[in-house]
Formats: C-alpha cells, structure tokens, sequence
C-alpha cells in the first residue's frame, strides 16, 4: 500500500489507509490514545486501541513523525470529521518538547518563526501566498508580459539614499536594489513588455504593521501604454489574484476566518478620486493635511474605508512630491499622470505612473530637485535613444497577501520577516 496525503484519505472516506505526517494534538488516557497527525494537506484523527501500539505510542510527544496504517471512517466529533483506527505505526522520530504552547507573544512566535510555520495558520498563508505569485505570473503573461530579472547589487540608488542598504562589494560601495525600474525602463526598448516578481530593500525604520525592510515586489514596465491601460492591467493583477484564491484557497480561507463575501465584493474597475479630493474628504473628517502633503499610512486606510470594503484609486499627485520620472498631466497642470491603488485597512499597494519620456524634462526636474544620478546617468540613455510613451507599476505582494488573508501584521505575510529589528531566524 502507497502513502496518500491526509487531504485524500478523508476523500476516500472509509477503508484502508497509509499515511504519515507529524503529531499536531496528542491526548493520552488509560485505554486509548488520540492523535491528531498533520501533513502539508490536512490534520485527522487517528486513535490508537491495541494495548501494545498504545505502550509504544505513549512516549509519543508533539511535532514527533511518524507512519501510520489503519482504517478511516466518518467521526462527526473528530476535527476533520474523519478519525482512523490504527493497525500500525512506525516512528520516524520522537520529538524533544516542542518550545511553542497555546499562550505566546508574538514576538516569541517570530523568534521561533521556523517551528511556529507548521501552525496550521502559517501553514494556510503560506499556500495562499504561492497562489498569488502564480496568479500575477499568470495574469501578467496572458498579456504577453514577459518576465526579466535585474541585479539586486546596484552600484547607486532609485529611490533615495536614506532608504537604502549600503554593502562592501569588494571594497566598493553597493546598494541592495530598492526596485526593478530603472533597469526596465530600458529593458522595455528591446521586448516592449517586462515584468518581474524579485526582492526589493528598504532601509525605512518604520515599525507599522505594513512595513518590511525586504519585501516581493511584482514590477511592471511597458512601452506604448498609457496610464488608462496600466491601471487596467494593475487593477486585472489583483483580481485575477483575488479569484485564484477563492477557486483553489476556500479551505485555506476558513482556517484563517476570511469570509468568501469579503474577496467577492472587490469589483473592477476600482471607484477613483483624484489627490486634490481626497485631501478634501479627508480634511473634513478630521485630518490634520493639506495640499502638497503626502498621505500617511492612518490617512490611506481611512480613505479606503470610504469605498464599502472595495479598492480604491488616487490619481494626479501634485508633481512636487512625486518622483522626476512621474509624467505631467496635460489636462491638470502640475499634478502628475500617476496612480495610487489603495486596499482597505491596508493602504497603498501599488504605485504606478506614466513616465515622462522627454529627456529635456527630466533634466530640468533633476536640476530643480537638487538630484545628481552619477552613476544611474545610463538610466537616461532610455529617453536618449528611442524613446517612446511608457508606464509602469509596483505591487508589494506582501500587502496584497496582508489585505486577501485578513492578517492584522504584514510580518505574516512571508515566511521570515525582515524589520528594522529583526534579522533571525
């Protein structure tokens, strides 16, 4: 008899069965020992009767591995709603005391971050996670994307020098890459659509709950598209996800207590207000901003909340507080051809723009905001030789999978979380 995955025991329901896994729950009585063994698909029940599998079972401790043989059957009171009685066992291992209990802080939780991923929490965020990443891989390539990677090494910085991680690269100065972009704005010269799904850094000491000093971020650059279309295919990368997880995820759902209605109410095309209205919405419900303000992390959710549990978009930034690259908008002077995408209780997940694709332009905005590219100068030969109308985006997928799985930190939301005060496990 082959090993099957607990998940297709329960399936076949009665019979003769083999499975193996590691010992989630175990409960010893004088005649009978109930142990609940787990494997990457499912937990259940299993009881041991016979006298001699029952000395031999009860030195048996949590997280221990074992191999089992017996006959499942309906068991309404069971976990799964199947139990197996058990003919045989063989012990793989027999665990030490396993360090993690019911009562934990969660800083000790991420302490033991190797040992607490087994939870069946973890377990479900981790499988849910896989499915997004494939749903943007997908997504992005049924629109003939095509994805390209670039060098996490860089020799200066895209996004601002007090965000970035500096590293002795035999004995020079390098920088962990903070995005994908300045390589795929000229990338998008040669295959016109890239994208990538690749580490970025950054060096932020915040300390809320949406932020990672390293994080996956899912890029996207191309040439010939207009903000229009990018924003289409941003809003197409969180729906598509979205629908992945309720089609392959529902179990996964319910261990983590997300209700389907909640995923189901994210509707495209996202509702949209432009920056000049939200500062006004937000104004009048108490916030101390204005105009030519950036939006902090409380003033993002709380704007998220105005849309009824769906997403929402931010267009037309005022341009002094957007990057020299953001395009202008001819119809609206000084604000930026730009986007913002908003999740509820989250914030902003992706950022995205138009890029301004006249050299002279940017020179001036570099010039204005006191910015010297250096060594990033051959960024520009994508605006010397060729250029053409481009946009782009940035998904973090850690606050996609934060805002799909209900997770009250983004620390979840990856496997082994980096913060500003966490480097281990």
């Amino acid at each position: 008899m082959e090993f099957i995955s607990i998940n297709n025991a329960i399936k076949q329901k009665k019979g003769e069965v083999k499975i193996r896994g590691w010992i989630y729950r175990i409960r010893k009585l004088k005649d009978k020992i109930f142990i609940v063994l787990r494997d990457s698909s499912d937990i259940l029940q299993c009881i041991v009767k016979k006298s001699d599998l029952i000395k031999k079972a009860d030195k048996l401790l949590i997280e221990s591995s074992l191999e089992i043989q017996g006959s499942i059957y309906p068991e309404k009171r069971a976990p799964t709603n199947y139990e197996l009685e058990v003919d045989k066992i063989n012990i793989i291992q027999i665990a030490e005391d396993f360090p993690i209990d019911k009562d934990q802080t969660p800083e000790f939780l991420l302490d033991k971050r190797h040992l607490w991923l087994r939870s069946r929490k973890m377990t479900s965020i981790l499988k849910i996670r896989s499915t997004i990443l494939f749903a943007l891989h997908k997504s992005l390539r049924k629109k003939d994307f095509i994805e390209i990677e670039a060098p996490c090494f860089n020799k200066t910085t895209s996004e601002g020098g007090s965000d970035t991680f500096e590293v002795n690269y035999f004995g020079k100065k390098a920088y962990l890459t903070q995005s994908w972009q300045f390589y795929a704005e000229n990338i998008i010269n040669s295959i016109e659509k890239a994208y990538t799904i690749a580490p970025s850094f950054r060096a932020e000491k915040s300390r809320t709950p949406r932020h990672l000093t390293e994080f996956w971020h899912c890029e996207v650059e191309g040439a010939w598209i207009n903000l229009e279309n990018m924003i289409k295919i941003a809003e197409d990368c969180v729906i598509d996800s979205i629908k992945e997880v309720i089609k392959e995820n529902e179990k996964e759902l319910e261990i983590l207590n997300v209700k389907i209605s909640k995923l189901n109410k994210i509707k495209s095309p996202f509702p949209r207000i432009t920056y000049k209205k939200a500062i006004e919405k937000l104004q009048k419900t108490g916030h101390k901003i204005k105009y030519g303000d950036d939006f902090k992390s409380d003033e993002e959710r709380d704007l998220a909340k105005y849309y009824k549990g769906n997403f929402v978009i931010v267009t037309n930034y005022p341009l002094k507080i957007l990057k020299f690259y953001h395009g202008e908008d001819a119809k609206n002077p000084k604000t930026g051809m730009n986007f913002n995408i908003l999740a509820p209780f989250i914030g902003e997940i992706i950022d995205g723009s138009q890029r301004e694709p006249d050299l002279k332009k940017i020179k001036q905005r570099l010039k204005e905001s006191k910015i010297d590219l250096k060594d990033s100068d051959w960024y520009l030969d994508s605006r010397r030789y060729g250029s053409v109308p481009h946009s782009g985006f940035g998904l973090g997928t850690e606050r996609l999978i934060q805002w799909i799985c209900g997770l009250e930190t983004i620390k979840d939301a990856i496997p082994f979380p980096r913060t500003p005060t966490r480097l281990s496990p």
